[in-house]
């Protein structure tokens, strides 16, 4: 049965590094120096066009949990399919971007698994000025409070969205929905490319129940350590 917002989740598993990195080797050996530090990855469209679906399936074998952010959106169809294959790899989350036929579709090609479809609200990458470019008339907050209903209307288990807007959306839609919050970075660190940022622990206390880390642990001088860190700053955080 596949997890939702009530169910109890330990403050290693609430950690999901993001191996972005340029090839299969390098984010195997990532896993291997992280060791028991991480419980839970996710494998992006760069490592996955890199031959990711084995690693994929090899870390599941493995007993690792496997987020692809993979962001599906194309005619039902299609979507259906696609999300019937990811679950047969036995992945714990896969994402779809939050149009109500694409999550409509994904829900449907997962049914009978334990997959767990997050849909893709804003990207943390944006902001109100980069909506205006792109023709949305509406503004980051009241598109991801709109977009969360839909997903849950769709009967997904989950979403993507900044910590910035976990408060609110919790609010909006309870606790069973998941909450999954990336552009996390600890306190200090620098925000690269993202722009709605929060530390580990004030993402926790907003209401997410996921937070994907990146560079700040695999960039990081000793990866591992910087996963602990976090971990114990979840643990804190954590009601």
């Amino acid at each position: 049965m596949a997890i939702d917002g009530r169910s109890p989740i330990s403050a290693r598993d609430r950690l999901i590094v993001a191996l972005d990195v340029p090839d299969v080797a390098r984010a195997r050996a990532l896993v291997t120096e992280l060791g028991d530090a991480v419980s839970f990855y996710k494998l992006g469209m760069e490592i996955v066009y890199g031959g990711g679906l084995d690693l994929a399936r090899a870390l599941v074998d493995e007993g690792k949990k496997v987020f692809l952010d993979l962001k599906l959106h194309d005619i039902g169809t299609t979507v259906e399919r696609a999300t019937a294959q990811v679950a047969r790899i036995g992945v714990t989350f896969l994402t779809v971007h939050a149009y109500p036929q694409t999550l409509a579709a994904a829900v449907a090609g997962k049914a009978g698994s334990d997959l767990a479809i997050l849909g893709v609200t804003v990207m943390t990458s944006y902001d109100n000025a980069d909506l205006a470019a792109a023709g949305y008339h509406a503004g980051v907050q009241e598109t991801v409070e709109r977009r969360a209903l839909q997903t849950r209307d769709a009967g997904a288990e989950g979403l993507i969205l900044s910590a910035a807007e976990a408060a609110s959306v919790r609010a909006l839609v309870g606790p069973e929905l998941l909450l999954v919050t990336p552009g996390i970075r600890p306190a200090g660190g620098s925000a690269d490319d993202q722009k709605r940022i929060f530390t580990p622990g004030d993402a926790i206390r907003a209401g997410a129940n996921y937070l994907v880390v990146g560079r700040p642990v695999t960039a990081a001088s000793h990866p591992r350590q910087a996963a602990e860190s976090i971990v114990e700053d979840i643990a804190a955080a954590v009601p």
